[in-house]
């Protein structure tokens, strides 16, 4: 006898190698996300009011945080065998305003249901 599948998707058990890395990666995500969009608003006063105080700094922030996200993004790839153009993507995300965002929640979710990227 075979069952209809439900609307939504269970969650699929992450294994305990792609667990911590996932965790990581998330971490990193948000900070590296949250860090670009203080950036961009940095860069609009600085152009703007002319005044560029604390630019330089949360750009080197920026800087050494992103080369941290693109180690452990490079780790999540490794340890969930994403495909070479999914790793890709997600390791550009983190250059691009709010898509860190966007990445993380696409990746979370297809990896919590089982699903390659």
């Amino acid at each position: 006898m075979t069952t209809a599948k439900s609307a939504s998707t269970p969650a699929h058990e992450v294994s305990p190698r792609v667990g911590p890395a996932l965790t990581r990666y998330r971490v990193l995500a948000y900070v590296t996300g949250v860090l670009l969009v203080g950036l961009v608003v940095a860069m609009i006063f600085k152009y703007t009011v002319g005044d560029a105080g604390v630019t330089s700094i949360i750009a080197i922030a920026h800087g050494w945080i992103y080369v941290v996200y693109l180690l452990l993004a490079l780790d999540l790839a490794v340890k969930a065998r994403f495909r070479p153009g999914s790793a890709v993507l997600v390791l550009l995300a983190g250059t691009i305003p709010l898509m860190s965002f966007v990445a993380e929640n696409k990746v979370t979710n297809k990896i919590r249901r089982g699903e390659r990227l």
